[in-house]
């Protein structure tokens, strides 16, 4: 395992590092440590694809050029981030030891090139990273300017090359305890005549053969994370060995679905991650991106429930989309504040200096071919940079919730594999509908999964929970026993962990019992196909699309929506259900955001729970982070146009950067309006926000945490 207390002592700003490509450029080096004082950069990654620069022969070593960069960043006091270089191969390596290349679905060899492209089985490639970072560890492990060990890059895809498939079976042997019969009863595999009569004739999933055995699908992905998994332990062994005081961690993908990262982040010192958020996908929208946003970065925070690094993200362009938009003037640094808001400390770019050649050649850089400081985006990362030094104090600070929505990576893979519902799903989707309700009212939420502990939360919201693994059902139900209040939707329980159906009605695994409710059938719509919700003898009504499920509630549960139209008008589409100490609420259909606002808001009334802000418009992100002593409060302003917020609870806050004191309003729950503007008195409490501007405020926190206080 890691290192489970790593803590940033400062705020890092640094850089992808890639010297090596620049080593038949005269001065270049020193112009690079020029530039990297004016930019702000206290930090360097180095080494992330230069394998064939440390080792152009098998077994013939050049460490010279790293050597020299190593000094010359201490020198400069910068923090280097070593690269462990598996991420990328030389050519040497795929000629003489083809087992190294991966095997497609299709079951056909790659070619050597690109990235990804390496089996994570392979004995040849498991030997040489070992021996690769033995001699890095060795040679750097006492050097001043070492910080870091970055391990891999990006890990991701899969191999399914005979050595996978025997280490499949393997795994496949282990769960099931040498029990193809218990396989198979747990595969189902009746279905179509298609058991097996030995380990030994099973196939990873290919749409050329076996790929409809829903058991199957899943235990390959878990295999796949597994997989992975081992091989960055075997990569992190030498590091874990001979410097086990240097954290370890490697650079996870966004809402990469190929693993599951929380099966991951138990081994990694520290969780980062590369931030490539789409700025500028739609005029006028960069509200709807803000929160996608937000929601990543909560959830990579929630990995571990600690700050994390932002590893990568562009200073203006990416290279890979149909269309590569630049991030336009204050995009940068608002983008950063917002990472910072959620919980990060750092903000790192891909890259340092423009390639020359290749596909990156025109991927955003803070040093492009022109090769001097003046120029737009050298002049916005100079800036961040002095931000992030008079940020230091937030550097290790936490973000506390009281909130949390559960989005499952096997759930996911469930959802996606399943035959029946709807295309699209709409799992990722409806996950942001909830977190957007939760955000609009002013409270942090962490991201969990089902094996995550539930217990520090008063709401859980669970939309779409197909899947239940093991003991899932029973943990939530004492949730909902001792106080907690818990959402689920349409969709819920109607699978275990081996995607068999419940017997008995959904949702299943005893899951029922808290819901108050039992699911009879789900009516799917087409695209533009909607129904109405109505509360019963009011005007009170609400538009739900894409899905509609037939429920029977208890008697004593409370129906808060029927349906309006189709045959199963009157109908139950929203209860309440009491349970023990608290309640469960199910939402058979999926609701327009207007309803989930207002449920979430009254959740939190029923609650007696308030954010630190009184009301959230489209586009504001508020978010607290505390060091104990201290609440740093940050609101920013993604809307397009200038805004304002109202502080609730009568708090004390003073400007992070003028002093400016700021008196919050003594209030109840927070309230919005049906126009999502901010209502009620003016003056005292109120905060102007400039477009695409942000303000940061400090609290003095002597008594009790200011988000999700309850109210007194």
């Amino acid at each position: 395992m890691g290192n489970m207390g790593f803590r940033a002592k400062e705020l890092i700003h640094g850089a992808d590092y890639n010297p090596d490509q620049w080593l038949d450029t005269p001065g270049i080096i020193d112009e690079d440590v020029r530039l990297m004082e004016l930019a702000g950069l206290n930090s360097v990654t180095v080494g992330v694809f230069s394998w064939k620069n440390l080792e152009p022969e098998e077994g013939v070593y050049t460490f010279e050029w790293l050597d020299e960069i190593m000094d010359r960043m201490a020198q400069a006091g910068k923090k280097v981030i070593l690269a462990a270089p598996s991420g990328a191969r030389p050519a040497w390596m795929d000629r003489d030891h083809n087992e190294v290349l991966r095997v497609s679905a299709e079951r056909v060899r790659n070619l050597h090139g690109e990235r990804h492209n390496h089996c994570y089985t392979s004995p040849y490639y498991r030997k040489k990273t070992v021996e690769m970072n033995t001699l890095l560890a060795k040679r750097y492990g006492r050097h001043p300017a070492l910080y870091m060990w970055h391990v891999g890059n990006e890990y991701g895809g899969e191999c399914h090359c005979e050595l996978c498939q025997e280490a499949f079976r393997e795994w496949l042997k282990k769960k099931y305890h040498g029990d193809i019969g218990e396989l198979n009863r747990q595969w189902w595999t009746g279905f179509w005549s298609h058991g097996f009569s030995d380990f030994s004739e099973i196939e990873s999933p290919s749409v050329r053969g076996e790929h409809s055995l829903h058991g199957l699908n899943l235990d390959w992905k878990r295999f796949v994370t597994d997989q992975t998994i081992d091989f960055f332990k075997n990569e992190s062994a030498p590091f874990r060995e001979l410097t086990p005081e240097i954290p370890v961690t490697t650079n996870l993908m966004g809402m990469y679905k190929g693993f599951n990262p929380w099966k991951m982040a138990p081994f990694m010192d520290l969780i980062s991650w590369d931030a490539y958020p789409e700025w500028g996908r739609e005029k006028g929208n960069e509200a709807d991106i803000a929160l996608e946003t937000a929601f990543s970065h909560d959830l990579f925070r929630s990995l571990k429930k600690q700050p994390y690094f932002v590893m990568e993200n562009t200073p203006s362009v990416v290279n890979w989309r149909e269309v590569n938009k630049l991030k336009k003037p204050g995009v940068h640094e608002l983008s950063a504040v917002l990472a910072l808001a959620h919980g990060a400390d750092s903000i790192q770019y891909f890259q340092w200096r423009k390639s020359r050649g290749a596909s990156e050649k025109l991927h955003g850089a803070v040093v492009d071919h022109y090769g001097k400081e003046d120029t737009r985006v050298f002049r916005e990362v100079s800036r961040c940079g002095k931000l992030l030094e008079k940020l230091a104090p937030l550097a290790g600070s936490a973000v506390k919730a009281e909130a949390a929505l559960l989005y499952d990576w096997e759930n996911f893979w469930a959802i996606e594999h399943l035959q029946g519902w709807r295309q699209p799903r709409l799992y990722d989707e409806t996950a942001l509908q909830h977190y957007r309700a939760l955000r609009k009212l002013g409270l942090p939420v962490d991201i969990v999964d089902e094996e995550c502990d539930f217990r520090g939360y008063r709401i859980v919201a669970a939309p779409m929970l197909y899947l239940l693994r093991a003991g899932v059902a029973e943990r939530l139900k004492q949730f909902v026993a001792d106080g907690g209040t818990l959402v689920l939707t349409y969709g819920s329980g109607e699978v275990n962990e081996n995607d068999l159906c419940f017997l008995g009605g959904f949702p299943g695994g005893g899951l029922m019992d808290a819901a108050g409710v039992w699911a009879e059938e789900m009516d799917t719509l087409y695209e533009n196909e909607y129904n109405s919700t109505c509360a019963r003898g009011t005007d009170r009504c609400y538009q739900v699309d894409s899905y509609c499920e037939l429920i029977h509630p208890q008697a004593d549960t409370e129906v808060l929506l029927e349906y309006a139209d189709d045959f199963y008008a009157g109908m139950a589409a929203a209860t309440r259900h009491a349970y023990g100490k608290g309640c469960c609420y199910y939402l058979a259909a999926r609701y327009e955001q207007a309803y989930l606002n207002e449920l979430y808001r009254d959740i939190l009334k029923e609650k007696g729970m308030t954010g630190v802000v009184m009301e959230v418009q489209k586009g504001i992100d508020v978010s607290v982070r505390s060091n104990g002593t201290e609440e740093y409060l940050f609101l920013l302003n993604f809307s397009g146009k200038e805004a304002c917020v109202k502080l609730a609870d009568g708090k004390s806050y003073r400007d992070f950067f003028t002093e400016e004191p700021v008196e919050g309003i003594d209030s109840g729950v927070g309230m919005e309006s049906s126009q999502d503007t901010i209502t009620g008195t003016s003056g005292q409490g109120r905060i102007s926000l400039p477009e695409n501007g942000y303000r940061i405020f400090v609290m003095h926190n002597d008594k009790q945490n200011v988000c999700g206080a309850d109210k007194k």
